[in-house]
C-alpha cells in the first residue's frame, strides 16, 4: 500500500524527512479538514493524499464518534449535527459540529442510520411525502435515494457494506400504518417485511422476510458487530432471557441469540468489536452494562453498574429537572455515558464521574445513538443518484 501511494511522487513531500514517515506518521492521522487543506500545497502533496490506499488507511485511523443532535424547535425535529470526541483538548473542543441542516423550507429532518462515514437522513416535507438522502458530511455531497412510490411504508434498520459485491445497502422494514387505511391496494402489491436496496440501483427493493420479532425493534438503532446487526433484547416475559435479533450482513439472514436478564428495557453498543447490552433505572439513577464474553457460546458477563452523580448533575442543571436520557458508547475501547437533560449535555466515566457538562443554546439536546467516523473515500454511487450535488441542501 505504501509502495501505491509514494510512486507517483516525483520528489521528497518534506524535505529531510522520508516520504513514508510523512505520509504514515503525519498525514494519515489528520482530520479530513486538515488533510483536505493539505491538498492545496502542492501537486505531490495533493497526489499523495488523493491515492485510493491512503483515503481508505486514513478512514481506518479516524476515531468512530458518537453523534449528537440539537433540537432548534420544539417539533421534536433538529438542525444541527455534533459529534462528540472525549479526547478532544479543550473541554469545550470535545462537541464537534460538522453540519448543520436547513429546515427553513419547511422540510424535517431525522438521521436514519450511519455507516462507514456515510450518513441517511430522512425528509419530511409539508405534503408529508417522506424522502431519503444519502450524505456524506466530510466531503459535503448529497445525493437523493430512489424510492418506491409507496416510501411512507418503509422504515430503516441499518445502511451496511455488503462485503462480498462492494455495495452499500439499505436493510428496510415494510409495515402497514395509516395510509393502507385509505390505500389497500400497496399491502396488496408488497408483503410486510424486510427489504433489501441498493444504493445506486435502479432495482426495486428486494424482499427477504425476516422474523416476526423484527417489528418489535423496528426503531431502535442496532450495533454493527462481526458484519451483523444486532438489535436490542426482545423480552417477552419478565425474569426471562430476552432474544437479540442479529442480521448477517454477509448472507443477508437472520438468526437469535440469547440475552441476558435484564429488569427491563436494554439497549445495545459496540465496544472494540464486542457486543454490550446496558439497562437504565431512571428511577434509582442506576446504568447496569453486560458485555457478550463469549459469542459462540452466548454467554454474557456483567461488567459494571455506574451510579449516576445526580447531585452534581442536579447542581449544575438547576432546580428544575425533566427526563434524563443516557446513552451507553464506545470510542477506542472507552465506554462513555452521555447524558441528556433539556439544553444540557453531561458525560460521565463507568466510575459515575462527572467528567464534562456542555450547556448549548437550543431547545434540546441529545445523543442519538448512532455514530461517525468520518472518511474522504470517494464513492461512485454518489454521481448515479438524483439530485447529485455538493455544498447544497440540506447542508448550510
Amino acid at each position: 500500500m505504501a509502495n501505491a501511494v509514494t510512486a507517483g511522487a516525483a520528489a521528497s513531500l518534506l524535505p529531510g524527512l522520508p516520504d513514508e514517515i510523512v505520509i504514515w506518521e503525519v498525514l494519515v492521522l489528520l482530520p479530513p479538514k486538515s488533510l483536505l487543506r493539505c491538498r492545496a500545497v502542492c501537486r505531490a502533496w495533493r497526489r499523495t493524499t488523493s491515492a485510493p490506499g491512503f483515503l481508505l488507511a486514513h478512514h481506518g485511523r479516524q476515531p468512530s464518534l458518537p453523534i449528537v443532535c440539537e433540537f432548534k424547535k420544539s417539533d421534536g425535529y433538529y438542525k444541527d449535527i455534533l459529534t462528540f470526541d472525549h479526547r478532544a483538548a479543550p473541554a469545550a473542543a470535545r462537541l464537534q459540529h460538522f453540519a448543520q441542516l436547513d429546515n427553513d423550507n419547511s422540510d424535517f429532518f431525522s438521521l436514519q442510520a450511519s455507516c462507514d462515514g456515510l450518513l441517511i437522513i430522512a425528509a419530511c416535507t409539508t405534503t408529508y411525502r417522506p424522502c431519503l438522502s444519502v450524505c456524506n458530511p466530510a466531503t459535503r455531497q448529497r445525493a437523493l435515494l430512489r424510492q418506491p412510490r409507496d416510501a411512507s411504508l418503509f422504515s430503516v434498520l441499518g445502511m451496511y457494506l455488503h462485503r462480498p459485491s462492494g455495495e452499500y445497502r439499505l436493510l428496510l422494514y415494510r409495515t402497514c400504518n395509516w395510509l393502507s387505511i385509505d390505500r389497500h391496494d400497496l399491502l396488496a402489491e408488497r408483503r410486510i417485511g424486510c427489504y433489501i436496496s441498493t444504493l445506486g440501483s435502479d432495482q426495486a427493493p428486494r424482499y427477504i422476510g425476516g422474523p416476526e420479532a423484527v417489528s418489535a425493534v423496528a426503531f431502535d438503532t442496532p450495533a454493527l458487530v462481526r458484519d451483523s446487526f444486532h438489535w436490542s433484547p426482545v423480552q417477552k416475559h419478565k425474569g426471562k432471557n430476552g432474544l437479540v435479533i442479529v442480521f448477517d450482513t454477509t448472507a443477508e439472514s437472520f438468526r437469535q441469540i440469547h440475552a441476558p436478564i435484564v429488569p427491563a428495557k436494554s439497549y445495545i453498543f459496540e465496544m472494540d468489536g464486542k457486543l454490550g447490552i446496558y439497562n437504565y433505572d431512571n428511577a434509582m439513577k442506576i446504568v447496569d452494562i453486560w458485555m457478550l464474553a463469549d459469542y459462540e457460546g452466548e454467554v454474557w458477563e456483567h461488567k459494571c453498574r455506574v451510579k449516576l452523580p445526580v447531585a452534581e448533575i442536579r447542581g449544575l442543571f438547576g432546580r428544575r429537572e425533566g427526563q434524563w436520557d443516557v446513552i451507553v458508547a464506545s470510542t477506542d475501547g472507552v465506554i462513555l455515558l452521555l447524558i441528556s437533560l433539556g439544553k444540557w449535555l453531561f458525560h460521565v466515566d463507568i466510575d459515575g464521574q462527572l467528567v464534562d457538562s456542555f450547556h448549548r443554546d437550543c431547545k434540546k439536546i441529545s445523543a442519538c445513538g448512532l455514530q461517525l467516523k468520518h472518511t474522504l473515500v470517494p464513492h461512485t454511487f454518489f454521481t448515479a443518484l438524483e439530485e447529485y450535488a455538493v455544498n447544497a441542501a440540506p447542508f448550510i
